[in-house]
């Protein structure tokens, strides 16, 4: 199996969790907050995509598909578009609210789909090489690769927490 494998595979299993942490949510179940600092399963999945979708192009040598494909505008958020929500403080996290799950799957989907196709371009020499000097040590390819699915599968790990704390509040 080759390394690009390995990495589409990690991928498809990001899409999986985010498929299912926001699963028949509701708008206002998707923004719930565990607190007034904690994040929403809106706001996770949205970080989560836009990193992919971010690095993947950067690494890639394309433009985003968030910008492409018009998701900045469907979105409507109060960011600039190169925004990711990386140090994004709690007012800036209660600003992430979706109408619907379809939405933060549709946006997930496309750059999944663009990630996969990117990696099928990639041998494994490929992911040897030196990306960011700016490190030490420099970064590979496959290290920010790896990186990203590491990132993401924090991320979707928590959106599941939330969606859980959601399901449980509906029991009540």
């Amino acid at each position: 199996m080759r390394g690009t494998d390995l990495l589409a595979d990690a991928f498809g299993r990001i899409k999986e969790a985010v498929h299912g942490s926001v699963l028949g949510l509701s708008a206002d179940e998707l923004a719930f907050r565990v607190d007034e600092d904690a994040n929403s399963v809106a706001w996770l999945v949205w970080h989560l995509t836009r990193v992919q979708d971010d690095h993947v192009a950067d690494a890639a040598g394309t433009s985003q598909v968030w910008s492409d494909d018009g998701w900045d505008r469907r979105f409507g958020l109060p960011f600039p578009a190169e925004e990711t929500g990386y140090g994004h403080d709690a007012d800036e996290v209660s600003a992430v609210r979706v109408p619907s799950a379809d939405l933060l799957t549709g946006y997930h989907d496309a750059v999944h789909e663009r990630t996969v196709r990117y990696l099928t371009t990639l041998s494994d020499a490929d992911l040897e090489q030196v990306i960011d000097e700016s490190w030490d040590p420099p970064v590979t390819l496959g290290v920010r690769l790896v990186s990203v699915v590491n990132d993401d599968l924090q991320h979707a790990g928590q959106a599941s927490f939330v969606r859980g704390v959601v399901l449980r509040r509906r029991e009540r």
